[in-house]
């Protein structure tokens, strides 16, 4: 804060007669938006937030703060005082609230109790002055006492001047919503606007991890503003706020970051919230910073995710405390699987057989190799590949552990009546496509079903573990639940979807935290992407430095930054989480509104043929673009569904449409 002493405006003062006093101008920075822009950074390194503007009054004994607009100060001394307090004579006559008698500015040097006539307020302070009438042995505070004139402020939030509400009240501040006891501040021409005195002391800018005990953190300093327009939320897709996860009103204060998406009520950035630690009991404690509420010797296999990367998944975790003995079971380089007509070739060490390359599974080249198992990348070796590959006559490859899989699951959390086996495809399926019941996604890989009761699991579903943490919400177990028991209120934090209608979740009991399974496993910490040279990370939330609008660079749709995300930091671009795994064709992307955060047929590999009776040419099994047109049965738009498509012609339908043209 930049302030102005005119040594001209001197006033000597009978409570000060050592030196003359100084009238001090406070006063806001006001530049140009030019030289904002050049000293930006330089003036965000400096910033030291300020608790008083030019503390403390020696009459009053309260403090002195932008809005009085100018006091008086002795810098040698340290002496300061409000300028109407300064200005305040000795003795009043015809006071509009005592006028039987002359009141005497006294000075209070005993410490003793007094009660103020005007406030009721009980005072016992030393070296104040206050306002006496020696007949009636009556005190008067010295802001009660001042007239009405000298207690208005210039404030601001409002065009109009404040001035002061005599007593203490119980009413609700129009600054932050809340009822407050004690003093206020209220329009003379607006009635109706009220603020109290805690909110029109609130400073204009203010560090947020140095009002919450570093539980909440930013980097920048953030600026208090007096109203959040709903177009203004709408535009941001009506963020939360950082601390409580509370929503918006368009009318209250906000304190926000101008160079982030990055926005607080101001109670809560200021610790007002009666009682502040109450926050920490909700969803909010999620926000801030946490403690370990778990002893990592305790769980010794718990799982940390996200996981790495695109290469690392939840079958790869589980099967790899199990591959020394399974590896035993299948030594050699040739496996007959149940699961395929020809022997397959175990490669080891080396990409290539009868010198033809065989390429792994690479998003920077555009390369796709999806296991026939887990349908996730093959991005190393050792893996399976069926011995008729080579010629190009079939596409067959496994994963090492999804070769070795056990043929049944005991006990599973989501359907413990009877044991799951592990079956290559559901019979009756074509293409061997199914939802699965736990993640809700399409699938083609292998499943643990119960046919008895037609329960089917993709084989990445049936391995969640009991409980996991992750980056999100960092050093607090998440749970698995069965999400029929939650209440209808609570979103996955990720997708910001219904937790309610899946079978499993994640859940932190002490936050009320709710993650998708799906969410929490299927999207990694960092993927590639032919887009951006450099790996793009998972995010949970807007970027620093980036308040700008976030559009997704494989479908160009704007996204709303408050769902998980991909971004590069270097180059500044994002994608959706949904839009990530599509590395071959980017018409291929999901649409705007797409709810989830995983990509709809993550689980599905695409390819293969279908042959009909009523078309000469094979039809390919793909995903739809824009340009497949409409389904030729129900003649709604083929593109986002999985789809059959002749590539000699225009002859396409739905998969869901299938079933009227295969007999």
């Amino acid at each position: 804060m930049d302030t102005i002493i005119v040594e001209k405006d001197q006033l000597r003062h009978f409570d000060h007669h050592d030196h003359p006093l100084s009238l001090v101008y406070l006063q806001q920075p006001n530049h140009n938006a030019d030289d904002e822009d050049e000293d930006e950074e330089e003036k965000e390194e400096d910033f030291v937030e300020e608790d008083h503007h030019g503390g403390q009054c020696k009459m009053c004994d309260k403090e002195i703060r932008s809005f009085h607009l100018c006091y008086y100060y002795c810098k040698s001394c340290d002496y300061s005082l409000h300028k109407f307090c300064a200005e305040l004579p000795k003795y009043k006559q015809n006071h509009p609230l005592h006028p039987e008698h002359e009141l005497r500015l006294d000075y209070n040097t005993n410490g003793y109790q007094f009660k103020c006539f005007v406030c009721k307020i009980n005072f016992k302070r030393e070296n104040i002055y206050t306002y006496y009438c020696c007949v009636c042995g009556i005190d008067m505070d010295i802001t009660c006492a001042s007239t009405v004139l000298e207690q208005k402020i210039n404030h601001p939030s409002h065009a109009h001047k404040l001035e002061r509400l005599f007593g203490p009240m119980v009413s609700r501040c129009l600054a932050c919503g809340n009822k407050h006891e004690g003093e206020f501040f209220q329009c003379t021409t607006c009635p109706w606007f009220r603020i109290s005195l805690d909110c029109a002391l609130l400073t204009a800018k203010l560090l947020i991890q140095n009002h919450t005990n570093g539980t909440f953190t930013h980097p920048h300093p953030l600026t208090l503003a007096y109203s959040f327009p709903y177009s203004e939320q709408r535009a941001k897709f009506y963020p939360r706020c950082r601390v409580c996860d509370g929503k918006f009103y368009a009318h209250l204060w906000i304190y926000k970051c101008d160079k982030c998406r990055y926005y607080v009520h101001v109670d809560c950035a200021t610790s007002k919230r009666e009682p502040f630690m109450s926050i920490f009991l909700t969803a909010s404690a999620s926000l801030g910073k946490t403690f370990k509420n778990y002893n990592e010797d305790e769980h010794p296999n718990l799982l940390h995710c996200p996981f790495q990367d695109e290469g690392e998944n939840l079958l790869k975790r589980h099967m790899s405390n199990q591959m020394k003995f399974i590896s035993k079971q299948h030594d050699g380089e040739i496996l007959n699987h149940t699961s395929h007509q020809h022997p397959l070739i175990l490669f080891k060490d080396q990409t290539s057989v009868d010198k033809k390359m065989v390429s792994l599974h690479d998003p920077m080249k555009r390369t796709q190799l999806l296991c026939d198992g887990c349908v996730k990348p093959i991005m190393t070796v050792p893996f399976y590949m069926c011995c008729q590959y080579v010629d190009e006559q079939c596409c067959f490859v496994l994963h090492e552990w999804c070769a070795k899989l056990p043929s049944q699951v005991q006990d599973y959390a989501g359907h413990p009546e009877h044991p799951l086996s592990l079956l290559p495809k559901i019979p009756g399926k074509l293409f061997g496509v199914f939802e699965c019941s736990i993640c809700n996604l399409q699938s083609n890989g292998f499943v643990y079903g119960c046919t008895k009761c037609k329960f089917y699991v993709d084989i990445n579903c049936a391995f969640i573990p009991e409980e996991i943490t992750h980056d999100t919400h960092p050093d607090h177990l998440l749970l698995r639940v069965k999400g029929s028991n939650i209440p209808s209120k609570w979103n996955c934090k990720a997708c910001k979807y219904l937790v309610r209608h899946r079978k499993l979740v994640f859940h932190c009991p002490s936050c009320d935290f709710y993650i998708h399974v799906e969410c929490a496993l299927l999207l990694p910490k960092l993927i590639k992407h032919k887009c951006d040279r450099h790996p793009l990370s998972l995010r949970y939330g807007p970027v620093e430095n980036h308040i700008s609008q976030y559009f997704c660079e494989i479908c160009e749709d704007e996204f709303d930054p408050w769902k998980w995300f991909y971004h590069c930091t270097t180059c500044a671009q994002s994608m959706h989480a949904a839009c990530g795994p599509l590395i071959l064709q980017c018409e291929q992307a999901t649409f705007a509104f797409y709810p989830k955060s995983v990509y709809r047929f993550l689980n599905v590999k695409f390819g293969g043929t279908l042959e009909i009776e009523d078309h000469s040419h094979p039809l390919a099994f793909v995903q739809g673009i824009e340009r497949d047109g409409k389904c030729l049965k129900c003649e709604n738009q083929l593109q986002y569904e999985m789809i059959f498509k002749c590539l000699e012609c225009e002859f396409a339908f739905h998969y869901k449409c299938a079933s009227s043209f295969v007999s």
